[in-house]
């Protein structure tokens, strides 16, 4: 025990010049602080418009970055709906295709020409048209001009009949 406490003796002997350098440390430091809250205050607004610009610029460039990017993607979004709309529509075509086939097979089926069969029968008839007109030496505007004559002396003979009706 004895021993201990002469330690504790010699330790508080060393002890004062430890505490005065660390009293001294920490006065530095308060002084620095100070120093830094002075020149703060007084560098401060130089220093916040200083931030304030830096800060307006990585803004433009964040957004220019930003704006770039969005229209990357939607330049890949419109490719892809295009894409898309491509292959509906040529599905669409295939549906439509396979939709009309087998309306035509029904329809065929049940003795109704296509549109093929109508339009290779008008122009057959077109054909046998003007083959007779060749073969009759006649203008389509002259048989035109002979039907409502004809017409004309159909009705004369349509009128005589019911008087004759009358007599009998």
């Amino acid at each position: 025990m004895v021993k201990k406490l002469q330690k504790m003796s010699a330790d508080k002997k060393a002890a004062p010049p430890l505490a005065s350098a660390v009293k001294e440390s920490a006065q530095q430091i308060w002084l620095a602080g100070l120093g830094a809250f002075s020149k703060a205050q007084e560098e401060g607004g130089k220093v916040f418009e200083t931030l304030v610009k830096e800060g307006l610029t990585i803004q433009r460039k964040t957004q220019a970055a930003a704006e770039e990017k969005i229209t990357e993607a939607t330049s890949k979004m419109a490719n892809m709906a295009t894409d898309i709309q491509s292959k509906a529509g040529h599905q669409w075509d295939k549906l439509e295709n396979i939709f009309e086939e087998r309306v035509a097979k029904a329809l065929n089926k049940l003795g109704v020409p296509s549109a093929k069969d109508v339009d290779a029968l008008a122009a057959r008839i077109d054909e046998l048209n003007k083959s007779m007109q060749k073969m009759n030496g006649k203008a389509p505007a002259a048989r035109k001009a002979a039907k409502p004559a004809a017409k004309k002396a159909a009705r004369p003979a349509a009128a005589k009949r019911p008087a004759a009706r009358k007599s009998a």
